[in-house]
C-alpha cells in the first residue's frame, strides 16, 4: 500500500497514546485532502465523495492494511500517556509526603502546595529530578541553624559542598521554602530618605522579594560573613581586641560603626551597656548620632530583617529594647526578637501606633497580617486602619528615650 498521509498516522498515534496501544475505536480527519480521501477509500473499500467534511477509519482496518501492523509503522512503540500520568501522579504524591521535621507547619505545607500548583513538581519529575525535593527537605530539616557556613550545610545534607551554590536547582527550592518561612514581605533598607517621604521608596523595594543572602541568614546560614553586617552606635565593649577598640573609639566620638560577622567570629565582642536599644531604620540611628552623639544610649539598627551579624551581636544580651515599623513585617520582626532574644518591645504598643497615625497620611498596609502578642490590640488597630506607620515618624519620641540621663 502507498505511504499513508502524515495526518492519518499522527491521528492514529494520538489515539493509541490515549488508549495505551489498544487497537480499538476509530480516528477521524476533518476537511480531508483529496489524497487523504483516496487513502481512506483504499483502506475501507467504501467510496467517499469529494468535498466530504469528515472521514473516519477504524484502527483495526488501518492496522490490517499496513505490512507489519500499525504499531510498526509508528516506529515500533507508542507512549502510554495514561500510564505516564498515573506514574507522575504517584511520584507527585510520594514527593508531597516526603518526611520532614517541619511537616505540618503552615509554611512547609504552603511550600509543597505552591510547587504542586504551579507545575514545579511535575517538571522536576519529568526531568528525573524529583530527588531534589527530598534533598531540599533534608536541608530544611537542618534549619534553623546557628551561624553555619553554606558549604557546611550543603555537605551535611547532601554530601556535596557545592549543592547549594548560587543558582543551583536545589538552592532555588530551599530558598523558596525559606521565603515561605519568613511569612512576609522583605525589608530593603537602602537608598532611603529620612521621614515618611521615604516610605513609598522602601515599600516599592519589598515587592521584589528577599535577597538570597537575607533568606539564608534568616535561617542562621552564612553565605558571606563579610557581607553580613550590623550598624551600631555607642556600643561599647571594654574589650582588648582590635575590633573592640574600634567599637570603643567610635562610641567615644558618637560615630556610627558597621560590624561584620567575620569580625565577630574572629574576635569575641561583648557589649558593655545596661541595655541596648534596637531600631529597624538607619534614619533613626543617623538622627541619634547627629542630635545626641555620645549622649545616645547604645543603639543597634537591623536595617530591615536582622542579619546574622545582628543576631550574633545580640545573642545572650540580657536587656534589649526592640522596635520596628508598624507594618506586618515589623510585627513579625519583633515577635521573632522576643522569641530568640527575649527582647522587650520599645514603643510598639497600640498607643504609639495611634500617635503615629495622627501625625498625617501614611502608606497602606500590604502583605500577610501578623499577630502582636505583646499588645493584641495593636494588630487589630492596624488591620482596622489599614495604614502602616514607619518608625521615622516617631524619631522625636525615640530620641527622647535614647537620651542618657546619667
Amino acid at each position: 500500500m502507498a505511504d499513508l498521509p502524515d495526518r492519518l498516522l499522527a491521528a492514529a498515534r494520538r489515539r493509541l497514546e490515549r488508549t495505551g496501544g489498544a487497537l480499538e475505536g476509530s480516528i477521524g480527519l476533518n476537511a480531508p485532502t483529496d489524497d487523504e480521501r483516496r487513502a481512506i477509500i483504499g483502506i475501507t473499500g467504501i467510496y467517499r465523495p469529494e468535498g466530504v467534511k469528515r472521514l473516519t477509519v477504524s484502527l483495526a482496518d488501518l492496522d490490517a492494511v499496513i505490512p507489519g501492523g500499525l504499531i510498526r509503522a509508528l516506529g515500533g512503540q507508542v507512549r502510554d500517556r495514561a500510564a505516564e500520568r498515573a506514574a507522575e501522579e504517584a511520584a507527585r504524591e510520594e514527593l508531597l509526603a516526603t518526611p520532614s521535621e517541619h511537616a505540618g507547619t503552615p509554611w512547609f505545607a504552603g511550600w509543597l502546595a505552591a510547587m504542586s500548583a504551579d507545575g514545579t513538581l511535575t517538571r522536576l519529575i519529568r526531568r528525573g529530578d524529583g530527588h531534589l525535593i527530598r534533598q531540599a527537605c533534608a536541608v530544611l530539616d537542618l534549619l534553623p541553624a546557628s551561624f553555619v557556613p553554606l558549604p557546611v550545610l550543603a555537605e551535611a545534607a547532601t554530601g556535596d559542598t557545592k549543592a547549594l551554590g548560587r543558582g543551583s536547582p536545589l538552592a532555588t527550592l530551599v530558598l523558596r521554602a525559606l521565603a515561605m518561612r519568613t511569612s512576609g514581605e522583605p525589608k530593603h533598607r537602602s537608598s532611603r530618605r529620612e521621614g515618611d517621604e521615604g516610605a513609598d521608596e522602601k515599600r516599592s523595594g519589598r515587592d521584589h522579594g528577599h535577597a538570597p543572602r537575607e533568606l539564608w541568614e534568616s535561617a542562621g546560614v552564612i553565605v558571606d560573613d563579610l557581607a553580613s553586617q550590623v550598624l551600631v552606635l555607642n556600643v561599647r565593649t571594654g574589650g582588648g581586641s582590635v575590633v573592640s577598640r574600634w567599637l570603643d573609639d567610635a562610641a567615644a566620638h558618637g560615630i556610627p560603626f558597621r560590624l561584620t560577622l567575620q569580625q565577630q567570629v574572629e574576635y569575641e565582642i561583648v557589649p558593655d551597656a545596661e541595655e541596648i536599644f534596637v531600631c529597624e531604620n538607619p534614619a533613626v540611628l543617623r538622627a541619634a548620632a547627629a542630635e545626641l552623639g555620645t549622649a545616645s544610649a547604645a543603639l543597634v539598627c537591623t536595617e530591615g530583617i536582622p542579619s546574622a551579624a545582628c543576631h550574633k551581636l545580640l545573642t545572650g544580651y540580657p536587656r534589649l529594647r526592640w522596635r520596628a515599623d508598624f507594618d506586618w513585617t515589623g510585627l513579625r520582626i519583633l515577635a521573632s526578637a522576643q522569641l530568640l532574644h527575649g527582647a522587650i518591645p520599645w514603643r510598639m504598643g497600640v498607643a504609639d501606633y495611634s500617635a503615629g497615625l495622627e501625625l498625617g497620611e501614611s502608606t497602606p498596609l500590604t502583605g500577610t497580617p501578623s499577630a502582636s502578642l505583646w499588645d493584641e490590640a495593636l494588630a487589630d488597630a492596624m488591620a482596622t486602619a489599614g495604614r502602616a506607620v514607619m518608625e521615622e515618624r516617631l524619631i522625636p519620641a525615640l530620641l527622647a528615650d535614647l537620651t542618657r540621663t546619667g
